[in-house]
C-alpha cells in the first residue's frame, strides 16, 4: 500500500497565474519517485490563514504526509510557519534544522527560512523554502525519513 502526500505552494504570484510554479511540481515528483501517491502540487496565497485552511482540508483527508514550499521567509506576507504552527499538534524540529543545516552548505540564505516540521494527527507537515534549488535539496532529506513517521504516527513500533 502506498502512503498518501500532498504537496501545497504558497505565492501570491503563483496563485495569480502571475508566475509558474516550479517548486510544486519538483517537489510532487520527488514523492511520486519515492514511492508516494502524490496529485499535482495545490496553490494558495501567501498568508497563515491561507495556509491553515489548506492544511487543515489536506490533514481531513488522512494524507500521510504534506510538503508545503514557499512562504518561509522574512517578507511580511511569508506567513507558512505562523499557518502551520496553527495546524501541527507536536513539533518534530530535527527536520527543520537538517533542512536549514543542508541548506546553509549550499546557499547562506538557507539560513533565514523559518519553515517547521511537524505532526498534525497521522500526518507529517513539513514546509520547505519556495525555489526549486531549495525543494530539490530538501526533498532527499523528508524522504529518508517519511515512511517511518508515518508508520510511528499510525502507531508502529520506534
Amino acid at each position: 500500500m502506498s502512503l498518501r502526500a500532498a504537496v501545497v505552494t504558497v505565492s501570491d504570484r503563483s496563485s495569480r497565474g502571475e508566475r509558474a510554479d516550479t517548486s510544486g511540481p519538483a517537489a510532487v515528483a520527488a514523492l511520486r519517485e519515492g514511492g508516494f501517491d502524490c496529485d499535482d502540487a495545490v496553490v494558495v496565497p501567501d498568508g497563515a490563514d491561507s495556509v491553515e485552511q489548506t492544511l487543515r482540508s489536506i490533514v481531513a483527508t488522512g494524507a500521510a504526509l504534506i510538503v508545503t514550499t514557499g512562504g518561509t521567509g522574512l517578507s511580511p506576507r511569508d506567513q507558512t510557519p505562523e499557518g502551520t504552527a496553527r495546524v501541527i499538534e507536536r513539533e518534530v524540529p530535527g527536520i527543520a534544522e537538517e533542512l536549514r543545516r543542508l541548506g546553509v552548505t549550499q546557499k547562506p540564505a538557507a539560513m533565514l527560512s523559518r519553515g517547521l516540521a511537524g505532526a498534525a494527527g497521522t500526518t507529517l507537515i513539513v514546509n520547505l523554502p519556495g525555489s526549486s534549488a531549495a525543494v530539490r535539496s530538501g526533498m532527499p532529506v523528508i524522504l529518508s525519513v517519511a515512511a517511518h513517521v508515518a508508520d510511528q504516527l499510525r502507531g508502529g513500533d520506534h
